[in-house]
């Protein structure tokens, strides 16, 4: 078989965004022929990702444009700051925007081609993972200069200081409901029992352990409640007066934190190394 030219491997990874030894490999097996050079990587690129498709993705990236806020994961930090992977993010962003009544999954199915694709260049399994948005007309967000947690508020009426500040508030203090009397009632009953369980053996009188709990429940309520949190830039305040302050009031609001509530395998050293072996 003639020489592999250095041009036509060139070619082949302007054409797939792989790496060169892949690429002079699938010339070598197809003898030289670029189109059918390309065809036996799709072919064998498709394998690999299916490989790397099983390993946690926990790390990755949040963008968001008008009302909506997706995320994308990878495996590691590092691929999380490749320029592959944010064009990518970006691609899923812009494809959500066009089709927002589409779920999580059918965008994923759509754009499994890219996904792939791009699974081979970085070496990490890939995931569009979430996509949320939120109603209302006066629409704000954040993004944590790391890329890697973000929120999403709608007021009621146009602020874009206080709407700006309202959503890095939520990003950095994490509120799970706007006010205590939204908390459902499983999230109630669960901690009382924890705190049941703290005061328990206090050897206080009944009515006394009674209104322990009774007080520390309503700073848990509080604390979980984003209208009674006290704001990040001022402490002194809470969120209910500054928009007290501003004669305005918060619609929705949604928080996204990167990898949040994925379960990390837990593997020995051995068995990491003997994975490797098996998906290289």
């Amino acid at each position: 078989m003639s020489e592999i030219k250095a041009a036509d491997v060139k070619s082949l990874r302007d054409k797939t965004g792989l790496g060169i030894m892949e690429c002079k490999a699938a010339l070598k097996e197809t003898g030289g022929n670029l189109d059918e050079a390309v065809e036996y990587l799709k072919i064998n690129s498709n394998l690999k990702a299916e490989k790397k498709a099983s390993r946690t993705a926990v790390e990755g990236l949040l963008l968001t444009a008008n009302n909506l806020m997706v995320e994308v994961n990878c495996e590691t930090d590092f691929v999380a700051k490749d320029e592959n992977f944010k064009t990518f993010c970006q691609e899923v962003l812009n494809y959500c925007l066009e089709n927002d009544s589409k779920s999580i999954e059918e965008i994923s199915d759509d754009l499994e081609s890219e996904r792939q694709s791009l699974v081979q260049k970085v070496g990490e399994n890939v995931i569009i993972r979430k996509k949320e948005s939120i109603g209302g007309d006066n629409l704000y967000s954040y993004i944590h200069s790391n890329g890697k947690v973000g929120a999403l508020v709608s007021l009621k009426d146009d602020n874009v200081e206080l709407g700006k500040d309202i959503a890095m508030h939520v990003t950095a203090s994490n509120p799970k409901f706007l006010s205590p009397e939204d908390v459902d009632s499983e999230t109630i009953e669960k901690e009382k029992q924890i705190l049941k369980a703290q005061v328990e053996d206090t050897n206080k009188p009944e009515e006394i352990i009674e209104k322990m709990i009774e007080g520390r429940l309503n700073k848990f309520l509080s604390e979980i409640s984003l209208l009674k949190q006290p704001f990040v830039k001022d402490p002194s305040t809470s969120i209910e007066n500054i928009l007290n302050d501003h004669k305005n009031s918060i619609v929705e609001f949604t928080r996204i934190e990167v990898g949040e509530g994925i379960e990390l395998e837990q593997k020995d050293f051995a068995s990491e190394v003997q994975a490797q072996l098996q998906n290289s």
